[in-house]
């Protein structure tokens, strides 16, 4: 099970933290990430950790957004600075435990989903 959090209302230029943690099983052999679909549009990748080391990001949020992983407390964290009107979806949390760095950025690779929580940022 995933449950994220950290969604909310900001202001252009501002900045939010999501949080999803993970229960009920690990995936330090796999990957955790996140997605996000906006109003009308596809789901789309944001970032993920591969193998509880290396990072990956979207070209559209790279150099503001950052992933990090507690992996004591089986935590993903996705910090999001500069954020712009573009950035506003519902951000998904994801994991795998046995996903392939080719696969990563493909939503329908990934087995267990979280619930989502809105972004919202105004101009």
């Amino acid at each position: 099970q995933l449950q994220a959090s950290g969604g909310g209302l900001v202001q252009a230029g501002g900045s939010l933290r999501l949080s999803c943690a993970a229960s009920g099983r690990t995936f330090s052999n796999g990957a955790m990430g996140w997605f996000r679909q906006a109003p009308g549009k596809a789901r789309e990748f944001v970032a993920a950790i591969f193998r509880g080391a290396s990072t990956h990001y979207a070209n559209s949020v790279k150099g503001r957004f950052t992933i990090s992983r507690d992996n004591a407390k089986n935590t993903v964290h996705l910090q999001m600075n500069s954020l712009t009107p573009d950035d506003t979806a519902v951000y998904y949390c994801a994991a795998d435990s046995s996903l392939i760095l080719s696969s990563l950025r493909a939503s329908e690779h990934w087995d267990y989903w979280g619930r989502g929580t809105l972004v919202t940022v105004s101009s």
